[in-house]
């Protein structure tokens, strides 16, 4: 049974879905090697004891080092995002870059996501799950926090929507030899969500992580855009940004 695919099937080729799928993971490896590599000139520049070793291992790296991190990782996102839009003939959406004033709505939806996922987890204890934030904001101050605020609540949403959602999401859902199926649509859902989830290599966030990707993905399937993802999950970082914020105020 066919369903209202994002781009008319019948005036475009299909997506190239295992091509993009294999670039997106090369891109992503590109990425954690480039991160890797900027990481080394931070260290070999501002004399990190102990060098680049040292600083994988270090539980609160140098602001420097995560920043570096981030922006290796999005040059491999960006590489994957360039082929796939112009080799893998995937299309850009018609509206896909559109702001409507009732996108502010999904900041409420980002919130109420991040507040599910954490009271899901109340009942299994399960501890050490804001350990990926403490890792990367650690005990950084003044204009480096700031910096790092506005690349995780801001940036990363925008290149991890752009790729997961706007790439692999696409990719899957319309690759079919007939565009857009109600079970394409389905696995494309739970597979762009599952290796979101993946992307992050946090097992413990899993599940929490998974549950956000179907949300986005939805998002993405029903607007036909990909504000409406990237507010929500600009929100749903912007929480835990603001749970250390108010950590460490005191309140």
């Amino acid at each position: 049974m066919s369903v209202d695919s994002l781009i008319d099937a019948e005036t475009v080729d299909h997506p190239k879905v295992w091509a993009i799928i294999l670039a997106a993971f090369i891109g992503f490896l590109i990425g954690q090697i480039l991160g890797a590599l900027l990481q080394l000139v931070g260290a070999s520049l501002t004399h990190y004891p102990g060098g680049l070793s040292a600083l994988s291992n270090a539980a609160s790296p140098p602001w420097w080092a995560n920043a570096l991190g981030l922006v290796g990782l999005w040059i491999g996102f960006g590489s994957a995002i360039y082929y796939a839009y112009n080799v893998g003939n995937l299309r850009s959406l018609p509206s896909q870059w559109r702001v409507q004033p009732s996108d502010v709505l999904y900041v409420a939806l980002g919130v109420a996501c991040q507040f599910i996922v954490d009271a899901a987890y109340i009942p299994f204890n399960v501890h050490h799950l804001n350990r990926p934030v403490n890792h990367l904001f650690g005990s950084v101050v003044g204009a480096s926090f700031v910096l790092l605020i506005v690349m995780t609540t801001f940036l990363a949403p925008i290149m991890e929507e752009w790729l997961f959602r706007g790439v692999l999401f696409r990719a899957l859902s319309e690759g079919g030899r007939h565009g857009a199926s109600r079970a394409s649509v389905v696995f494309a859902v739970v597979t762009s969500a599952a290796l979101f989830a993946l992307a992050h290599g946090e097992p413990l966030q899993f599940a929490g992580l998974f549950f956000f990707g179907i949300v986005l993905a939805l998002l993405v399937w029903r607007t036909k855009r990909l504000i409406p993802s990237i507010v929500t999950h600009v929100s749903f970082n912007g929480v835990a940004v603001a749970a250390i914020i108010s950590q460490r105020s005191g309140h």
